[in-house]
């Protein structure tokens, strides 16, 4: 006859919560749509010929400077190792390029058509160049690429746009890129990705989405790229802001095919959408005129975790700080995680002697 102990063990579960605190960095009488971060401090180019600073850390330390004696209107801002680039969406256009250490400014002096309205700005890290504007009344692009090497822009086989299709101008971002790989995003009439690499630029993909589209104001207002496969689309009509069908996607295979997910089941209107740094593409931030939104499983579902209004630009300084810009204001998201519920099973030990017999019967 032999003796088996059973030990009963305790049995825990402990769930975390995503908690966050908001601080006002900036207000003042002003629309911000294109937001840069740089040594410490969120860049910003507005209304009124507004471009300035404020720190993160100590928001008593910002400047600001007029671009110009005219009310101009700036929804891009781009920035490559020496400078800052912003583009007036009046006609006609007037690029403006200002120094990163003493804020000297000069306008790039550029004939640009008087139908040019540019709605995007980006450098990647190896400085080269992207400006978008609407397409022309004969519905044919005018891009602007500034590249380390020069580039016979008439040869660019630029692709063609459907009457009707064009770009927003909501937040800098309807452009995005990865390595050498470049994806720029229509709506209006359609929704689509354009898509070219910089190691061959006179090579253009096409690719339609099954994004909402069809009238001048619904279509992809931003897009995120976590890897040249994985990225995600946002937007909706603006209009109509409470409409969440058919407004986020998401792709696999680097723009050529997208999913729609959590139609009918997110806050509605996008105008931002950012990968969250060091999360492998799992954890997405996105803001609209009326929410703050995240996702915790790749853009399949989503969270609306603040109503906080009026905010149209959107930037990760890192992990576990989110920068947002719109009407008046700069604001900073800090988030932390924090212990929300512990379930613990009854705190028992039970220490039961069995006798077993030769024959294993007991």
């Amino acid at each position: 006859m032999k003796k088996l102990s059973f030990l009963f063990l305790i049995i825990s579960t402990v769930i975390y919560s995503q908690k966050f605190k908001i601080d006002t960095l900036l207000t003042d009488k002003i629309s911000i749509r294109a937001i840069q971060l740089w040594d410490g401090k969120v860049w910003y180019a507005g209304t009124d010929s507004k471009f300035g600073f404020v720190n993160m850390k100590d928001k008593s330390d910002k400047k600001q400077i007029l671009l110009s004696d005219k009310k101009l209107q700036f929804r891009t801002l781009a920035q490559n190792n020496k400078d800052f680039y912003t583009a007036s969406i009046e006609s006609p256009a007037q690029v403006f390029k200002i120094n990163k250490q003493k804020l000297g400014y000069l306008i790039i002096s550029d004939v640009f058509p008087k139908t040019t309205f540019y709605d995007s700005f980006i450098f990647d890290k190896k400085n080269r160049g992207l400006l978008i504007s609407d397409p022309d009344s004969l519905n044919s692009p005018l891009f602007k690429l500034y590249s380390v090497r020069k580039l016979s822009e008439a040869n660019l086989n630029l692709p063609k746009y459907f009457p009707g299709e064009a770009h927003f101008a909501a937040s800098n971002t309807n452009v995005a890129t990865y390595k050498d790989e470049v994806w720029i995003a229509t709506g209006g009439a359609k929704a689509r990705i354009f898509k070219f690499n910089w190691k061959n630029p006179y090579k253009w993909e096409v690719f339609d989405t099954p994004f909402t589209q069809g009238t001048s104001s619904q279509g992809i207002y931003s897009i995120d790229f976590y890897d040249t496969n994985f990225g995600i689309a946002v937007g909706g009509d603006y209009t109509k802001q409470a409409d969440n069908s058919n407004n986020i996607a998401t792709t696999s295979d680097g723009g050529r095919t997208w999913e729609i997910q959590a139609s009918g089941q997110n806050a509605g209107y996008m105008t931002c959408v950012k990968f969250r740094p060091k999360t492998k593409g799992k954890e997405i931030a996105a803001v609209g005129d009326q929410h703050i939104s995240f996702s915790s499983d790749y853009g399949k579902t989503w969270t609306k975790i603040s109503d906080e209004k009026n905010l149209y630009a959107c930037e990760w300084a890192d992990k576990n700080t989110l920068i947002l810009a719109g009407k008046d204001k700069i604001i900073k998201m800090s988030f932390f995680s924090d212990i929300a519920e512990v379930v613990v099973t009854p705190v028992k030990l039970n220490r039961k002697k069995i006798k077993v017999n030769a024959d294993d019967t007991y």
